[in-house]
């Protein structure tokens, strides 16, 4: 069974390398064309391969052919075959408001189950789970006692992505709630139109399974400034008119890593993304300088 693990994962990776290559082989072909086409110079690094690359090929195929599978939809070329099944667990020694806030998440995707942590580490949590055959390993953590970081594991080889949590509302804190429901939910994503969010929206999806028509189950993924407001309603028709009914819990979440790998690969497997707050901010104060009317030069001067 090691064995077998191994030599896909191997066989996944070499899929990566070579998908890396030709992206980055095409993406040299398309600025030689629209040098060409625009009649500009061509950029200075590509001039010694320009014409090696316009004698194997004459630039016919597109950028988005080229993408048309990718690493990516081998992560989750099964999705929506099968229902997923995902295990959820904590931290060790979990405190009594993280397995409440567990016992409630686990309400929010069907088929899921808890795993008690116990003394397992990384590797061995993730080893079981890879043994029942599971295709999502969720561990939520805490600090001083408020849950402040979920992290979706996909399996068997990743993508592994890390939130941060904050303005968590748990059912029993929202007055005059109703029974939670065990229909499979309909999706709402709102504004994940960048390919990070593209890429966001696929690993949070494909923890929920296919919902039939009838379902009156939605929860919403709102994203607003990069952070993604999470709400869970149901609703019905009274008299022609649509009553939605909070089902709770609520909180957002803030993406700050993905990783190429599983959760104990985080040492040894690529960063695909990750959120560094304090760099290249350049471009985005000079967007909003000049949206504002002012320019930055001129609050140095000040």
């Amino acid at each position: 069974m090691l064995r077998r693990q191994a030599r896909l994962r191997r066989e996944y990776l070499y899929r990566k390398t070579a998908e890396i290559k030709h992206k980055t082989l095409q993406d040299k072909k398309e600025r030689i064309k629209k040098s060409l086409e625009e009649h500009t110079t061509i950029h200075g690094d590509l001039r010694r391969e320009a014409l090696e690359l316009q004698k194997k090929q004459k630039y016919t195929e597109t950028s988005e052919e080229a993408t048309k599978t990718s690493s990516q939809d081998d992560e989750y070329r099964f999705a929506g075959c099968e229902d997923p099944k995902v295990f959820i667990t904590t931290s060790h020694n979990p405190s009594t408001t993280l397995k409440q806030f567990v016992k409630e998440f686990r309400l929010l995707i069907p088929n899921a189950q808890r795993v008690n942590r116990g003394n397992y580490d990384m590797k061995q949590l993730v080893h079981a789970s890879r043994a029942n055959d599971a295709t999502d390993l969720i561990i939520i953590h805490e600090t001083r006692g408020v849950p402040t970081n979920l992290v979706i594991c996909h399996l068997p080889y990743g993508p592994t992505a890390k939130f941060n949590i904050s303005s968590i509302v748990t059912r029993h804190e929202i007055p005059d709630i109703e029974n939670m429901p065990e229909a499979k939910p309909h999706l709402i994503f709102h504004n994940f139109t960048t390919k990070l969010g593209e890429r966001t929206m696929s690993i949070l999806k494909y923890l929920f399974p296919v919902p039939k028509e009838d379902s009156k189950r939605v929860i919403t993924f709102a994203n607003h400034d990069d952070y993604i407001s999470f709400r869970h309603h149901s609703y019905r028709y009274i008299d022609g008119n649509l009553e939605l009914n909070e089902l709770g819990p609520r909180f957002q979440l803030k993406l700050y890593h993905i990783l190429l790998g599983t959760v104990d690969e985080e040492k040894s497997a690529d960063t695909e993304w990750i959120h560094r707050p304090y760099m290249n901010t350049a471009a985005k104060r000079r967007f909003l300088s000049e949206q504002d009317g002012w320019k930055e030069d001129d609050v140095e001067a000040e």
